[in-house]
């Protein structure tokens, strides 16, 4: 939020006119931000007649936010609220595959020990709390008989082992023997690892799967119900390398681990198992010393063992969230290209690519089964709703936004084309002020993204609507280090910051002005994250902007180092 609430202030010295509004309309104010509600995670249910989905939002009173799970009928007829926790939020639903529960993650009750695994029985009744675990649940996945989830979860630290819950009247050191010594929102590591475990509905007696000194992520089973899969890093020192690989074992305790890829770079995503159990795809990554401009591309290995096969080798895009055709002759997936993402449908003999969605619109999750397939997807002027991809079309399930979005004045964002300073074209999106006059120059603010491995899109972004209500030109650009392009155009950047980055969002805000649409005078910068070292190094470069904002940046890198 920090910025687009700073950029305003840094600017308020630009003089902005003021300009009329439609009688319908309102402009978008920063206030607005606690009315939307943020759509995500959809979950089609076994039987495909409903879709599950996640509802959040911000409480200034609070000054935090919640969330809520809902459903949707897949006619669009009906839309059930399923929770209503004013404070502890609810994510991460799940049905079970006999169709009989909805699971979700929640740290109702003022957990001290995280979100763990609750149970919405679908005759009728309360949510029951399924599982209490130290450390709570990272990521969990539904065995195919329904008796048996699959968690991972972090070690639980040495007092919570001795049941010990009391803070020592003198804090113990901070002991760093590990190079990956700390992670946000988990603090200090110490030995403290991800592993995976079972855990039998019935019973509720749990089982450690794995352990060592290594990380489990992503699990997933078999169709049969036999095997598991998961994510894992394996070097004798897993902390210093990037060469994730995709591991199988047998659903017991004890069991051989046994790796399935052998890719000097990682495999990951969460490995996805083919209808009859003998492959699973996954997304293999560039090399790893591209970390930073990783392009993920579709791949699949055999279950038993063997060569992987990387299916869009061609295509030059990042694919993303690859689900299994029923049949199994098709893998779907999520496709980041030149502003836009899309569904695509790669087949598996061949590779071959087909766009199962279209236009200026980013579709940032899908969920498939019962035969049917749901997308979250929003536009410029729509935040993300949940759709029906149905005889080829987008046909909309839910209208959380509708009757905010009607009530206040949105803008589109317009393709544009300029020319780098070696002769490279860049792409990005403008969005003209409300009330545009052609021939009018306005203050303009130059948005730069993160990542850098990222793409400013066709997505709803609120900032961008909060300063076009307000009289300004927004430029965001999708400089060389940008995803969407193609990994020459991502690799770009590598060990050389600060130059052609600088130089394409430079030609961009040239263009902008040659165009007419941006007042040379007025011209303003900001980002977060690399989009706050852009801006710095952009800032050291030329004087031309009157007001910058940095926020989450490295101003010294030598500073940053480690």
């Amino acid at each position: 939020m920090k910025t687009w609430i700073l950029a305003p202030l840094a600017l308020a010295s630009f003089a902005v006119p003021a300009f009329a509004q439609s009688p319908a309309k309102r402009p978008v104010e920063a206030n607005d931000l606690f009315q939307l509600r943020t759509v995500r995670d959809p979950q089609v249910s076994p039987d495909g007649q409903w879709v599950a989905y996640v509802v959040s939002t911000l409480d200034s009173a609070k000054d935090r936010g919640s969330s809520d799970l809902y459903m949707v009928s897949w006619d669009g007829g009906r839309t059930v609220q399923l929770t209503f926790t004013p404070d502890e939020g609810e994510s991460s639903p799940r049905w079970s595959p006999d169709n009989h529960y909805l699971a979700f993650t929640s740290s109702r009750g003022g957990s001290k020990t995280g979100a763990q695994i609750w149970l919405l029985n679908r005759a009728g009744g309360e949510a029951e709390q399924l599982t209490h675990l130290k450390t709570g649940v990272g990521d969990y996945a539904w065995s195919p008989d329904s008796k048996t989830i699959l968690i991972a979860a972090q070690d639980p630290d040495s007092a919570a082992l001795a049941g010990d819950s009391a803070k020592p009247k003198t804090p113990k050191p901070i002991v760093i023997d590990r190079y990956h010594f700390k992670q946000d929102v988990r603090g200090y590591l110490g030995k403290r690892h991800t592993h995976l475990y079972l855990f039998d509905v019935a019973t509720k007696k749990v089982e450690q799967l794995t352990s060592g000194s290594y990380d489990e992520t992503s699990p997933s089973w078999s169709p049969d119900g036999e095997q598991v899969a998961f994510v894992s890093t394996r070097a004798p020192d897993p902390d210093r390398v990037n060469d994730a690989n995709i591991y199988v074992m047998d659903a017991r305790p004890g069991a051989e681990i046994r790796q399935l890829t052998t890719w000097n770079g990682p495999d990951e995503g969460r490995p996805a198992w083919s209808p009859d159990g003998k492959w699973i795809a996954y997304l293999q990554g560039s090399e790893p010393q591209y970390d930073a401009y990783s392009l993920n591309e579709l791949a699949i290995v055999p279950a038993a063992g063997g060569a992987a096969r990387v299916l869009t080798a061609a295509l030059d895009r990042p694919v993303r969230d690859p689900e299994w055709t029923a049949d199994g002759s098709a893998i779907l997936g999520l496709v980041a290209d030149d502003r836009n993402e899309y569904v695509a449908r790669v087949t598996v003999a061949d590779g071959g690519v087909e766009h199962l969605t279209a236009g200026q619109r980013v579709v940032s999750d899908l969920g498939t089964a019962g035969g049917k397939i749901a997308v979250l997807a929003g536009t410029d002027t729509e935040p993300n709703e949940i759709y029906a991809l149905d005889g080829g079309q987008l046909r909309r399930l839910t209208h959380e936004n509708d009757a905010w979005a009607g009530a206040v004045s949105l803008v589109p964002a317009e393709d544009f084309s300029a020319k780098g300073k070696d002769g490279t074209d860049v792409h990005g999106l403008l969005t003209r002020p409300a009330g545009y006059a052609q021939g009018q120059r306005y203050p303009t603010l130059l948005r730069i993204h993160g990542g850098p491995n990222g793409q400013d899109s066709h997505a709803f972004n609120f900032e961008r609507q909060l300063f076009a209500s307000h009289g300004y030109a927004v430029v965001h650009v999708n400089y060389r280090g940008s995803a969407g392009r193609g990994a020459a155009y991502q690799k770009a950047i590598y060990a050389d910051w600060g130059n052609k980055d600088v130089e394409d969002v430079l030609s961009a805000v040239d263009y902008a002005v040659a165009r007419g649409w941006a007042d040379p005078q007025r011209l303003g910068v900001g980002g977060w994250s690399y989009g706050g070292m852009l801006t710095n190094y952009t800032i050291a470069s030329t004087t031309r902007f009157r007001g910058a904002t940095s926020g989450a940046s490295i101003s010294n890198i030598l500073a940053g180092y480690g």
